[in-house]
């Protein structure tokens, strides 16, 4: 697989991103791609037999000539890991989106991970598997791998310098509606235990949630992600299930929420709707909307902006809470 090779590739990166002031220009840089991952699943991830798809990876080009690739038909969910040359004693698990039809790998994954890791978090690019390449958990499977995902992280915890009550999530677009799934779902039965990782807590201890997909009803819907996640004609019930901000409990961490009015995409009424479910259940949240953003602006996308300040919004909540 593309991130299990230590290769250099030119990673777009802007100066913004890398913490280097507002006025400056975005360039190509050289960047190695992470050199460690940690596969999900060692024997093989659950319900794979009908799955036929072959992972490929998408060079998706950028109008600037910024890397922009995304995974498709993942077939072997891994971690890829980001090690900070000064440990804060905190990590975050990052969930990229992509509408559930590929994950991205670049702008919202590795980009964010580098900013973060220069700020001492212990990061984790969680590459997420598909609902719709046939895995017998259906809708459940980018959650079963969250969930996993985010056990192998606290079982690393003493080992990579971090500790195991201080893990994040942050999860964008489609990826912000498996973040948010795993916020309210963490303790779903969702796959059957393997080993003695599954006996930790899927619980993360922060939830940041970035122009996240929500609900899975009429009208804010994302229609793309849902036909994707439940097909074309969802029940009722499916709609309940799979919309977090019904699924919030009392145990909910707390949850950073990012989103832009302008956003044509996912449209700010999921953030809002979220918001409300975590206020009516006395969760500490802290939500940010900006009138301009667009939608997967990342971080590659926010320089001369408001929104450029959404970053160190996010550390702060952190901290407060903290990580």
């Amino acid at each position: 697989m593309f991130h299990r090779r230590g290769a250099l590739a030119t990673v777009a990166v802007s100066l913004l991103a890398l913490g280097l002031g507002p006025g400056a220009r975005a360039e190509a840089v050289p960047m190695a791609d992470p050199a460690e991952t940690i596969e999900l699943w060692p024997a093989g991830p659950p319900g794979a037999e009908a799955v036929t798809a072959v992972e490929t990876v998408l060079e998706r080009g950028d109008p600037k000539g910024l890397r922009d690739r995304a995974l498709t038909h993942i077939r072997k969910p891994a971690l890829a890991v980001f090690r900070p040359k000064t440990p804060n004693g905190a990590a975050v698990m990052l969930i990229p989106g992509g509408g559930y039809e590929r994950v991205v790998m670049d702008k919202e994954g590795y980009e964010t991970a580098r900013w973060l890791a220069d700020r001492g978090y212990t990061c984790f690019v969680l590459f997420y598997r598909l609902p719709g390449d046939g895995w017998s958990a259906g809708p459940d499977v980018p959650l079963q791998d969250a969930q996993r995902g985010l056990r192998l992280v606290r079982s690393r915890a003493a080992a990579l310098g971090f500790s195991a009550n201080r893990i994040a999530i942050m999860g964008f677009s489609a990826g912000g509606h498996v973040a948010a799934s795993l916020t309210t779902r963490f303790s779903a039965r969702v796959y059957d235990r393997i080993d003695a990782v599954d006996d930790l807590s899927a619980r993360p201890d922060l939830s940041a949630l970035i122009y996240p997909v929500i609900t899975m009803a009429a009208p804010s819907v994302h229609a793309g992600s849902r036909k994707q996640l439940l097909g074309a004609n969802p029940t009722p019930e499916q709609i309940q299930l799979y919309s977090p901000d019904r699924q919030v409990g009392a145990d909910a961490p707390p949850v950073f929420l990012l989103h832009a009015v302008d956003d044509k995409s996912v449209p700010v009424e999921n953030t809002l709707l979220m918001f409300a479910s975590l206020k009516a259940r006395s969760i500490p949240t802290e939500m940010h909307v900006f009138n301009e953003g667009g939608h997967g602006f990342g971080l590659r996308f926010i320089a001369g902006k408001p929104v450029a300040a959404w970053p160190d919004l996010f550390t702060g909540f952190a901290r407060q809470h903290g990580l």
